[in-house]
């Protein structure tokens, strides 16, 4: 028994001396200008109600990243490096079960290890401009909300309208491109962004741009670009002076896309005479509006409340397989003392299936006879709880209902091809872990 207790305390003391010496080391590192991040997700989905078919899931990605201020390391002024990689790995309960375009959840992606940022920032003008170029997302700034966080629901981060029609779902996870970002302090309240990027992460041709890209190190740059403007102006309401934010701003593609319904003579895609190949529409755009609200604060920290969210953003029917997309919710955090870190919210995501698809819809019935389901919207309703367990973990159940899935599609188990894919149910519980 003496000999146990002699020994499990030696191995307490050698935990705490090893932990010590890390936390040496990350001040160390510190006071050089170097930072690490590693942070695992890991989360179970299933589908006990509808979709494709039924079943279950697991999903897991690890990220693993470093920013290096410049100035401290090697006397770049104001300059900061950053990168980071993920290695992805399980299934996908939307692409092998639910069918739906907006996925169950932001993680999903192929099994791959990948790198996803690689970039340097330099401050210039006191800090005013801040001057970015190397790959990188444009999720985390472009029709973002600080209240959005909280959900899983893919089309919940980086808005499911350009991750459905943008080439390889424009730069948001799995997938950054090369580009050149500008942030600018106009006022103090106005904020104005613009950025220009390769306008594809993979290769042109069919298959998967996540195979085609596989490592996310092709660093493309040949692409016809993609450029993106936004001013975002921020308020405070009424007598506790609330924040507030309203953004607006617009995107262009300079590439060329697929006519929704009619080749390149101008024949239904539907008709039987048709060439198949479709029409060719050079160019895109979009228009985008973000309102985010501090409805209440929490009478724990100010900081924190009940905070709204709404973004919106329309694009051309002809070119698109969406042409209007509205998302909100409402996220609440501090409302306990014994919880303060806690997070609950609901959300929605709206995505109008386009005119011309429904057109070409319309014209498969007309030609073929078969009854088949004209698309028309997809739609998630989610129900969040964060519980933050310990300062570096989070475990989320969460539920999402999945309506009108792929938009409304053919159900691929119907012999008939007259039922659409049924509305989904979904259960998940995700952790999160910092390291």
């Amino acid at each position: 028994m003496l000999a146990t207790c002699t020994l499990w305390s030696g191995a307490r003391a050698d935990d705490r001396a090893s932990a010590t010496t890390q936390q040496d080391l990350r001040q160390q590192l510190a006071a050089w200008g170097i930072q690490f991040n590693l942070t695992y997700i890991g989360e179970t989905f299933a589908n006990p109600v509808g979709g494709v078919r039924n079943g279950a899931i697991y999903t897991g990605r690890l990220d693993a990243g470093t920013t290096i201020d410049l100035e401290k390391l090697v006397g770049w002024s104001g300059a900061t490096f950053h990168a980071n990689a993920y290695q992805i790995h399980g299934d996908g309960l939307s692409r092998s079960y639910v069918g739906n375009l907006m996925l169950v959840s932001g993680v999903e992606a192929l099994p791959a290890s990948r790198l996803y940022e690689f970039w340097v920032e330099r401050a210039l003008l006191g800090g005013k401009l801040l001057v970015r170029v190397g790959q990188q997302p444009s999720d985390i700034e472009f029709i973002d909300s600080r209240y959005d966080d909280l959900f899983a629901n893919s089309a919940l981060g980086w808005p499911g309208i350009a991750g459905i029609i943008l080439p390889s779902g424009g730069p948001s996870p799995p997938l950054a491109v090369p580009g050149v970002r500008l942030k600018a302090q106009l006022t103090d309240k106005l904020v104005g962004y613009l950025a220009v990027f390769d306008g594809d992460a993979a290769p042109p041709g069919p298959g998967d741009p996540q195979q085609k890209n596989p490592h996310g190190i092709l660093f493309r740059v040949q692409d016809p670009p993609w450029v993106i403007g936004q001013l975002r102006y921020n308020f405070e309401l009424g007598t506790t002076a609330l924040p507030g934010t309203i953004a607006a701003g617009a995107w262009y593609h300079f590439g060329s896309f697929d006519n929704q319904s009619l080749d390149a003579s101008g024949r239904s895609l539907a008709d039987p005479l048709s060439s198949g190949e479709p029409a060719r529409m050079r160019r895109n755009r979009g228009l985008f509006g973000v309102f985010e609200q501090l409805l209440m604060r929490s009478p724990l920290d100010p900081a924190k409340g009940a905070g709204l969210f709404i973004r919106t953003s329309v694009s051309p029917s002809d070119r698109n397989l969406i042409s209007f997309y509205l998302d909100g919710g409402i996220q609440f955090t501090g409302f306990s003392a014994a919880r303060p870190d806690d997070k609950f919210g609901v959300a929605a995501t709206y995505a109008r299936i386009s005119r011309d698809v429904r057109r070409y819809d319309q014209d498969l019935q007309l030609f073929t006879g078969i009854a088949t389901p004209i698309r028309d919207f997809e739609a998630i309703f989610e129900v969040s709880y964060s519980f933050q367990v310990t300062p570096n973990v989070a475990v989320q159940p969460i539920v999402e209902y999945v309506m009108h899935p792929g938009g409304g599609s053919v159900d691929p188990n119907d012999p008939t091809q007259t039922l659409r894919i049924r509305d989904a149910i979904v259960f998940g519980i995700r952790s999160t872990t910092t390291f």
